[in-house]
């Protein structure tokens, strides 16, 4: 018995080395400002911009293959920070600042085809096959995916209502 564990030990510290090695050998390298660009955009993966994910999206920024105002969910903000960093103007005279939105359900218009779950990437829809679903406001970053496929059009965009957590406090108006 000692010498089937005592084999299994040697081979698993030597197949363990053999990783070690081919991982620092095959690593592929990433651009930093890959990097930077990502951490830059809300993370959401909502698809929005036309890329599969914020990944990608970074990934045609720092191409410049991409617009820095790709990003509908970052808004403004992200659009002025990630033409800060690329050291480029953004024309955002055209852009304009869109709501907090969530999915709302009607629940006399859901038959329950599933087809919004299938779009829904954050998973923020509950429901199943044959039954009513709904949605789940907190985890919802609001693309409207799900609003394009529902064949009853039972699914429309809402503005998130003003709670303790989401209020902000306006900010000062200095222009006077």
């Amino acid at each position: 018995m000692l010498i089937d564990v005592g084999s299994l030990t040697i081979m698993g510290v030597a197949l363990g080395g053999l990783l070690g090695t081919a991982a620092r050998f095959l690593a592929v390298e990433e651009d930093p400002l890959e990097e930077e660009l990502k951490a830059m955009l809300p993370g959401s993966q909502c698809g929005q911009c036309g890329h599969v994910g914020c990944a990608q999206a970074a990934a045609a920024l720092a191409r410049g293959e991409a617009p820095v105002t790709l990003c509908p969910p970052g808004g403004k903000a992200v659009a002025e920070a990630l033409a800060k960093k690329l050291g480029i103007s953004a024309d955002l005279s055209e852009h304009t600042e869109k709501a907090a939105e969530f999915a709302y359900i009607d629940e006399d218009l859901c038959i329950g085809c599933t087809r919004c779950l299938k779009e829904c990437s954050v998973d923020a829809i509950l429901g199943a096959n044959k039954l009513m679903h709904t949605v789940i406001a907190e985890a919802c970053h609001g693309c409207g995916k799900c609003a394009l496929v529902c064949p009853t059009e039972g699914i429309v965009m809402r503005p998130l209502p003003q709670t303790i957590a989401l209020w902000h406090w306006p900010k000062p108006d200095i222009s006077h």
